[in-house]
This record gives structure tokens, C-alpha cells and sequence, in this order.
């Protein structure tokens, strides 16, 4: 009769081996449970998606009828596509020269132009209505074209302008003349650094700061440093979430290769916190305070614009009470805590998002708003995590250096923007600003209900994006209205629109008409024709279908 003995070895290296690997795999399951169910939580699978996805675009006839409207309204359609088109032959003869000029060499003007619409419609697009690309001046809250036409400015320079384009002409013009008598002198100081350390010391509630040439760049560093303090190598960020294009924060499209030490998880998320509470590789969590008007979905844009799902609605509370759970782990755990404020940092509040949600991070990161509409990036971190060295390790380094770091002329326009920030007579603009511009936003909803046109706003503060309300396959056509009525928005089109925050009622009841006009007009001309089988869910089945014909040749 054979022993039992290596029958029971057997079985016992099995329990072992099964005891081993039992915690590797929840903690795997876990994590992906943790990942927001879209395919923004899931890099790997998005970029997969986007390599499957052919190109083809609409001839003139299939332009007006993608979503099978009728013979009268395509005609309608057309007709007010071609008006919007001679208009703008009319009114930007020399805009559009130049852009389709520097589109031939410049790549990123190349790029926005190409993705302002959804692929399908972009040819004819760019052919008709391009409206160029090139500004000459500004004044209050309006800018001017190269062909003299003035817009209202709902572009806010990507966020950087908060205050208005003059109260930054003036920041630079005051910073130039201090600056002069040291030029462009890289390696020493400007006297005037100290100054501003000081104030971004007492601003943050941080400890030390460190410069850098971008707003990116000063996220990189930030993320680095805690890994280096932490020994940990994972950061997490939550899906949708934007913190400039390098690799680390863009595992999905547009990143060619994919980082292996991110993780993306879901924002809001019960999951999310068992995940950082539970896993040890994990140095850092990024937060973009923007993410709280629409948590877990990418950046709007009216080239992704290709039905009527886009959502958005900021809850303060909600947001706060997250902010406060995730401050609450990541101290538990020796997590670091940074809050990207490039975008939204000195918008929300004096203070930036940490006063304004009363969360506390380890690092903040800052950028051109910053610095009176100068290039910048800012670190403001805790003592012990921005020490660049070990002193029982000396070779032992994190290296980070920037041939334009501490730039004579950004610091002393640094140096404008922080004294006039820390007046109390400029400060008062922060006083009833929620109210104000929700206020607004309310206004303009209302005026669009009376309108009967399916539009609304949701608004985190002066950053609002446009929803629609009724299925469509056109949506993406208002940016074209809009700029017909004088409105100027950035190369997302509706997805973002950003108000500096000198505008003044009057302004604001202007940019009002406008954009009601604008909507009446597309609604006239039948872009917003619907019935009852065309539903959000109807129109991506219907583009699967083009695409799958197309892949398939027919």
C-alpha cells in the first residue's frame, strides 16, 4: 500500500500555494472593481477600442441625413449650413488664409482644426466654416480677429484668464519694466522670488516651493517626488481626470505606450477607498478639483460630441464630503495628496480648491493663471516631501532642473498677480461668487426653456459646459451658431465655456442674447428635428454600424 505522506505533501503545497496566491487575486479583483465601468477607467481597452475604429467621412448627402431625417428637413439643414458658410467667407477672408496657412506647418493647429467636429462631419466642415485661428487684441471681455470682428471671449484661455485680459496685460506690462534692468538672466534669482515664496507659502499652508516651465511639468514633479519619499511606485488618478499630456497621467488614448505604474480608478467610489486603504504600492493620489463638475468622464468636447449623452452637474457637498473621505485615507495609509490646481487654482477661491473645499493636500501644483498670464508651473509641497536628497545617501537624488525655471520676467509678473491678489479691495471679487454665477447659469437655462431649444448649462462656478436635452447627431453644430453671433469659444467648442470674472451683467446679458439667438437659429434650420426612434442609444447603434460596414467594405 503506497504511504500517505506524499499525497499529503502534495495537498499541502497546494493549500500554501493557494493561501499565497488567494490575496494576490483579491487584491487584483479589487482594484477592478474599482475601475469606472466606462471605457474612460479603462486605458488599456480604450486604446484598443480607438485602433478598431475606422476612418470614413459623410458626402454631401449623407452629411444632412445621418440620422435619416426627412427629404424637407435635410434641405433646411443644407441651406443653413451653406449661409453659415458664405458668412464666413464674408467676415474672415484673412483669418482663414492664415490658419489654413499655419495649419500646413504648425501640428497643433493641424490637430484642433481636424477635431473640432466628430471625424465623420469634419471634411465638409473644414472646408465651409472654419472661422480662423488668429486674434489681434483684446479689451474687457471681448477680443478682436485679424479681420476686425469683435467676440465676446468664453474661451478664458484655457483657464488662465480669471480676472480679464487687461488686468493681465497690465500684470506683464508692470513686470517687464521691473524686470529690465536684469533681462533674461538665467541661474540667479530676481530679488523678487522671496516675495513670492512667502506669499505662496501662506496661500498653500505648505511648506516649500519649487518652479517649473509648465503646468505639466510641475505635475511630473510632484508625482515623482512622492514616489521618491514613499518608496512606493504606483499613483492613482480617477478616470476622466486631466493633469497635462505626459505618459504617467494619459495611460489611454494619445499615449503611445502605456505606463504600468497608474492606476486608474473610479472617482466618488466607495471601491476607490477600499483600494487606497488596502493596497501598499501606492505613492500618490491626483486630484483635478475640475473632475467635480463631471465626475468620471473625460474632458467635454464637441469632437466626441456624437450624440446627446454629455452630463454634467457640479454637487458641492457631495464633492466635499469626498475630498474629506480621501484626505481622511490617504493619511491613514502614507498616501500623498495632490491637488492639481492648474486649472482651477485662485477661480474658486483665494485660496484655491483647498479653501475652497476645506481639504487639506500634501502638494498642490499651480500654473500660468499664476503667474499674470505668464508660462509656469509651481510645487508647493510639505518640507519632508520636496527635499530632493537623502542626507545618509548622497547619491541618492531626485533630480528635476528647467533652463527657464524662476525666469526674471514670470517671477516679477508673479510677484503683480500675488500683490494684487492679497489686496482686500481685489479679494472682495471672491465674495457671493457661487451665488453670482450659478445665478447666471440659472438665468440663461430659463431663457433657453422659454426658447424651447434643447440646451441647458451646468456650471462649476465661472467654468460651465453646455448638455443637450433631445437625442441628436448634431449637436456639435451650435459652436458654428454661436460664433456667428459673436460668441468666441476654444477648439473643444461647447464642452467648455469659461468666463473671466470681470463680467459685468450688462456683459452677461449679451452673451445671453446671443447664445439664445444662436440656438433659435440652429433650431430653425432643423438640426434639432427629432422623433420618437431617435434615441442617444439608437444613434450609437446606427455609428457601429457605419463603422462595421466600413471595416467590412461595404
Amino acid at each position: 500500500m503506497d504511504s500517505p505522506l506524499p499525497i499529503l505533501a502534495l495537498s499541502t503545497a497546494a493549500v500554501a500555494g493557494a493561501a499565497a496566491v488567494f490575496p494576490k487575486v483579491k487584491a487584483r479583483l479589487a482594484l477592478s472593481r474599482a475601475k469606472h465601468r466606462s471605457l474612460t477607467g479603462h486605458s488599456k481597452m480604450s486604446k484598443l477600442v480607438a485602433r478598431m475604429v475606422p476612418f470614413y467621412d459623410f458626402d454631401i448627402g449623407q452629411f444632412f441625413r445621418a440620422d435619416d431625417a426627412p427629404t424637407d428637413i435635410a434641405t433646411r439643414r443644407q441651406d443653413g449650413f451653406f449661409r453659415l458658410a458664405r458668412l464666413c467667407s464674408e467676415r474672415y477672408p484673412k483669418g482663414r488664409q492664415m490658419t489654413a496657412e499655419a495649419a500646413e506647418v504648425i501640428s497643433d493647429l493641424n490637430f484642433t482644426e481636424s477635431y473640432r467636429v466628430p471625424f465623420q462631419f469634419s471634411r465638409l466642415v473644414r472646408e465651409n466654416l472654419s472661422a480662423g485661428a488668429f486674434m489681434e487684441s483684446s479689451a474687457g471681455v471681448t477680443v478682436t480677429d485679424v479681420d476686425g470682428n469683435v467676440f465676446y471671449d468664453l474661451t478664458g484661455s484655457y483657464g488662465v484668464n480669471i480676472f480679464g485680459n487687461d488686468f493681465y496685460k497690465e500684470c506683464i506690462e508692470s513686470a517687464e519694466m521691473r524686470a529690465h534692468a536684469l533681462g533674461p538672466v538665467l541661474g540667479p534669482y530676481h530679488p523678487v522670488i522671496l516675495d513670492n515664496v512667502e506669499r505662496l507659502r501662506a496661500i498653500s499652508g505648505l511648506d516649500e516651493v519649487s518652479f517649473h516651465m509648465s503646468g505639466t511639468e510641475a505635475v511630473m514633479q510632484a508625482v515623482r517626488l512622492a514616489r521618491y519619499h514613499t518608496r512606493r511606485t504606483h499613483l492613482v488618478r480617477f478616470a476622466g481626470s486631466y493633469h497635462g499630456w505626459w505618459g504617467d497621467v494619459q495611460p489611454g488614448v494619445g499615449n503611445p505606450v502605456s505606463p504600468h505604474e497608474t492606476y486608474t480608478l473610479a472617482d466618488m467610489s466607495e471601491r476607490t477607498l477600499h483600494v487606497l486603504r488596502t493596497r501598499r504600492d501606492i505613492a500618490c493620489v491626483l486630484v483635478n478639483p475640475l473632475q467635480g463638475l463631471h465626475p468620471n468622464s473625460n474632458a467635454p468636447g464637441d469632437s466626441a460630441l456624437v450624440d446627446s449623452s454629455r452630463g454634467g452637474r457640479f454637487d458641492r457637498a457631495a464633492y466635499t464630503a469626498w475630498l474629506t473621505k480621501l484626505r481622511e485615507v490617504c493619511s491613514e495609509r502614507g498616501i500623498v495628496l495632490i491637488f492639481d490646481e492648474v486649472f482651477v487654482g485662485f477661480r474658486l477661491a483665494a485660496g484655491g480648491a483647498q479653501e475652497y473645499f476645506g481639504v487639506k493636500a500634501d502638494m498642490v501644483t499651480y500654473g500660468k493663471s499664476l503667474a499674470g498670464g505668464l508660462p509656469v508651473g509651481v510645487v508647493c509641497g510639505r518640507k519632508e516631501l520636496m527635499r530632493r536628497f537623502r542626507d545618509d545617501r548622497p547619491a541618492d537624488v531626485c533630480f528635476a532642473r528647467g533652463t527657464f525655471n524662476s525666469h526674471p520676467y514670470v517671477m516679477t509678473a508673479m510677484d503683480e498677480f500675488l500683490s494684487r491678489l492679497a489686496s482686500p479691495n481685489f479679494r472682495a471679487v471672491y465674495n457671493g461668487l457661487d451665488e453670482l454665477w450659478n445665478g447666471r447659469a440659472r438665468a440663461l437655462n430659463d431663457r433657453l426653456a422659454a426658447a424651447e431649444v434643447p440646451v441647458r448649462v451646468a456650471n462649476l462656478s465661472s467654468i460651465w459646459t453646455v448638455q443637450y436635452t433631445t437625442p441628436s447627431r448634431y449637436n456639435w453644430m451650435l459652436q458654428y451658431y454661436l460664433r456667428a453671433e459673436g460668441l468666441a469659444l476654444s477648439w473643444v467648442g461647447t464642452g467648455r465655456l469659461i468666463f473671466s470674472l470681470n463680467y459685468t451683467d450688462a456683459d452677461f446679458a449679451e452673451v445671453c442674447d446671443r447664445f439664445v439667438a444662436a440656438c433659435g437659429k440652429m433650431k430653425q434650420d432643423g438640426f434639432w428635428w427629432h422623433d420618437a426612434a431617435l434615441t442617444n442609444k439608437a444613434i450609437r447603434r446606427r455609428i457601429l454600424r457605419e463603422m462595421v460596414g466600413r471595416r467590412l467594405g461595404r
